[in-house]
């Protein structure tokens, strides 16, 4: 057996597989971001993300015979920024991926310093809130005691590598995330960039996702349950895993992850840059892949449902199948937690335009649901200029909505194949497992297609006409939404 645990924004998950890919048994456990101020998401590393993984295993391995897990891989969101000491005690709460906006301020100063076509060349991509490089700039200037009792700095998957095994890495994919800190067209840390920014944290050895790099220390098995000695891969970052686990293997190949995020992966033939996309290391050795994310997706639709009160999700489904196209005319920009890509603006807010007595929950969910698919599609336009997509592959937990995803292909006009195992990451995660210790062959493919979503084409015009709309409504607005963000950042600092 192959035991992958993936770190999600919402939950843990954990899988065990066999050689062919065929599912053993799962287990999973919800969990929650704290949100200590409006642009800051974190998580507790060491409370929640590996106390879950020693239960998720513990839950598993009492199910199911431990000697028999060949390997072990792992992986999370990102990427992150976990801070520790050098007994790998964290100094700090996990400060997140693009969705924790903290560093505007170091990532407008490093722009400056560093030069934003210098970056751009380097790094594969624009400084933004998804690099960590700003981050560990950012504790340096306003948490200085926190760095100065640090000495290593971790993402979700390295630093519960480095739980399992004590070895201190980072895969390849992960650094090409820690912008500006990892030159792409060497494939290494960009040594002046990246000493400069750590300072005094060391440098992790980097290593490719699917390489054995340890394995379970005596420790981490009294803890887990899985046996010592067991091998244990790199990893890599949740969103790549998942497209690892769906097939998202050839050029062209495009994953839409429908999560609290949505993100997108998209499989290169060669290297590209574009200023509002990022380029980074794939998992496999050689490979690349352009990516773009937002801040929010299944996110905002949760926090609709715990505001409608007690009502399933399944009855909220059934209520939004007589909801026409275009919601009666209300339009959402799902802009709730700022947004990355495309508009990159961490003071963005969400908006709700034309509402009316007419409107039901059922009208605010499809309308947010239609919300995500509009700044899809402006993301697969962009995707689509830098290098044509060949196959759109849907996953995630949102998958299960079929309002949702026949918004998605009706308002972006493209096909979704969705996979027929639906997992996730952490069935990538068994994958690479199984391909690291040597037992399945470099380049297996474990996923089979299910279901195609095809575009509904009565919906076209009308999709169209709010397409347009939504995408002139946020220049419109924006001095509104920055005005309306600092009152309640003076608020929450009252």
């Amino acid at each position: 057996m192959y035991l992958g645990i993936d770190i999600g924004t919402g939950s843990t998950k954990a899988v065990l597989a066999d050689a062919e890919g065929v599912v053993i048994d799962t287990a999973s456990r919800s969990h929650k971001v704290s949100l200590p101020g409006h642009g800051r998401a974190e998580f507790d590393a060491e409370g929640t993300w590996w106390r879950e993984l020693t239960e998720l295993c513990r839950e598993l391995l009492g199910r199911n015979p431990a000697d028999r897990v060949r390997a072990v891989c792992v992986s999370g969101m990102g990427p992150c920024l976990v801070l520790t000491d050098d007994r790998l005690q964290p100094t700090r709460p996990a400060i997140l991926y693009g969705v924790d906006t903290r560093a505007e301020e170091q990532v407008d100063a490093l722009t400056r310093e560093l030069g934003a076509a210098q970056i751009l060349q380097i790094a594969g991509k624009a400084l933004s809130s998804q690099a960590v490089g700003p981050k560990i700039r950012w504790v340096r200037e306003v948490e200085p005691e926190v760095y100065a009792a640090s000495s290593r700095f971790f993402s979700s998957n390295s630093y519960l590598v480095a739980k399992l095994t004590g070895e201190y890495v980072l895969d390849h994919h992960t650094a090409s995330q820690y912008a500006p800190m990892y030159d792409m067209r060497s494939q290494g840390w960009h040594e002046s960039w990246a000493s400069d920014i750590a300072g005094a944290l060391a440098l992790p050895r980097l290593v490719w996702s699917d390489e054995l790099v340890g394995q379970v220390t005596a420790a981490a098995a009294d803890a887990t349950g899985i046996p010592a000695g067991t091998p244990v891969c790199a990893g890599t970052v949740d969103a790549w895993a998942e497209a690892y686990s769906a097939g998202v293997r050839r050029d062209g190949d495009v994953m839409v992850m429908y999560g609290s995020t949505m993100f997108f992966v998209q499989q290169l033939a060669d290297y590209r840059i574009d200023p509002l996309l990022w380029t980074t290391v794939g998992i496999e050795r050689g490979s690349l892949t352009l990516a773009a994310g937002t801040s929010t997706g299944g996110s905002i639709t949760t926090w609709a449902r715990e505001l409608f009160g007690d009502v399933s999700f399944d009855a909220l489904q059934r209520e939004m199948q007589v909801v026409p196209a275009g919601s009666e005319g209300l339009l959402v920009l799902p802009y709730f937690q700022g947004e990355r890509t495309p508009i990159f603006d961490p003071r963005a807010r969400g908006v709700m335009l034309g509402l009316s007595l007419r409107h039901t929950r059922a009208h605010v969910l499809h309308a947010m649901y239609e919300g995500i698919a509009f700044g899809t599609r402006q993301i697969l336009e962009r995707l689509e200029q830098a290098a044509p997509a060949r196959r759109l592959i849907a996953v995630g937990g949102g998958t299960q909505s079929a309002a949702w995803v026949q918004a998605m292909s009706d308002i972006t006009g493209m096909p979704q194949v969705v996979p027929s195992e639906t997992i996730g990451a952490s069935y990538g995660d068994a994958l690479m497992a199984a391909i690291g210790v040597g037992d399945v062959a470099p380049g297996t493919v474990w996923a089979k297609d299910g279901r195609t979503v095809e575009p509904n084409p009565e919906h076209l015009a009308r999709y169209d006409e709010m397409y347009q709309l939504f995408t002139t409504a946020y220049p419109m607005l924006r001095d509104h939404l920055h005005a309306l963000a600092d009152i309640a950042d003076r608020s929450i600092d009252a």
